[in-house]
């Protein structure tokens, strides 16, 4: 006679009860479930052109913080006028004697027409100081564009129609022809006709102005993502809970908040590269002996004619810049929202 009794590795199962018995499954990797910031990391993994856009922006952050070390290195500095202190860079007319704007082993990117600065030098510090401009531009701006959009959001009523109202007028102004208008009565405030105005000066004011007028496009694209969130019933239940407005925004509305405000973010970086040059280009902002990529490519126009080396290099230098970051932003959008996949 043969046992009936079920094995100890078998799991019972009610014969008459219809029952399954459950089915195992895997463990996730790494014993936990992947957060939505890894998620995201691996999509721009996969994307070659983020990584590529990513790469080639880092070596220019690279390059303008350590402008001075490479400087030193290299043996120039972007102010003493080598063409007119020696012999041999500069002929009778002030242009480079030796083809491609007088590139060799000593002037690895040539010299500078007339004055016959060294355009390595000159261009390592122009994109530094165009990068620290347009840095702290953007993050000012995108700072303020959370503290406003989300305030008027969350609070709506009369707060958000006054907001609203102001971001519209901001949005209506030409604002490169307004930074022309404003930054002479702006300067004067500060600095007599008389007086050279002071680098510093000049900076704070750019990045004042160009904060002051360029806050509102993200504040209104956070407005109205607060505005739908804030009927959500995660909202309406920490509400409920007698939680304050601060802790509302902090911990329920800012994280659902993190993909547009990047996304912003890494597009507004590049606007405010050509933006900053595009007024140097015009005499407002910052000015020679000051390098500046809007400083050189102005210089640059003055004696392309005669020698376009001078021009090539700044001019190329703010395209690969500026097409590697749109490239990066549309890749880190792509990562944090693939609905938004081309």
């Amino acid at each position: 006679m043969t046992s009936s009794t079920p094995s100890a590795t078998t799991p019972r199962v009610a014969a008459d009860s219809g029952a399954v018995p459950p089915t195992p499954t895997a463990p996730a990797r790494g014993g936990t479930g992947r957060s939505p910031g890894r998620i995201a990391w691996l999509r721009f993994r996969r994307d070659p052109t983020g990584l590529v856009s990513a790469v080639v922006v880092v070596l220019f952050f690279v390059a303008g913080v350590a402008a001075p070390l490479i400087a030193r290195v290299y043996g120039k500095d972007p102010y003493t006028t080598y063409g007119q202190n020696g012999t041999g860079l500069l002929n009778e007319f002030g242009f480079p004697i030796r083809p491609n704007g007088g590139i060799s082993g000593d002037f690895w990117f040539g010299v500078e027409p007339q004055l016959g600065r060294d355009v390595f030098t000159l261009l390592l510090y122009g994109i530094r100081n165009s990068l620290l401009i347009a840095t702290v531009t953007t993050v000012l701006v995108t700072l303020l564009g959370i503290v406003v959009g989300v305030t008027a959001g969350y609070m709506g009523g009369r707060i958000d129609g006054f907001v609203g109202r102001v971001i519209d007028i901001l949005l209506a102004f030409p604002s490169t022809l307004f930074f022309i208008a404003f930054w002479p009565v702006m300067i004067s405030i500060f600095v007599s006709p008389e007086e050279n105005t002071p680098t510093w000066l000049t900076v704070v004011s750019l990045i004042s102005v160009m904060t002051a007028f360029g806050w509102a496009p993200i504040a209104r694209l956070l407005r109205g993502e607060v505005l739908a969130l804030r009927e959500r019933e995660f909202v309406e239940s920490a509400k409920v809970t007698g939680a304050s407005p601060a802790r509302i925004i902090f911990r329920e509305l800012l994280p659902n908040l993190w993909t547009p405000i990047l996304i912003q973010a890494t597009l507004a970086l590049p606007m405010y590269v050509t933006t900053e040059a595009a007024l140097a280009f015009l005499g407002v902002g910052l000015s020679d002996p000051t390098p500046d990529w809007g400083v050189m490519i102005q210089r640059g126009a003055q004696v392309y004619q005669n020698d376009i080396t001078y021009m090539l290099f700044p001019g190329l230098s703010m395209v690969v810049f500026v097409i590697a970051f749109n490239l990066l932003g549309d890749s880190v959008r792509d990562a944090l929202d693939p609905k938004t996949r081309r």
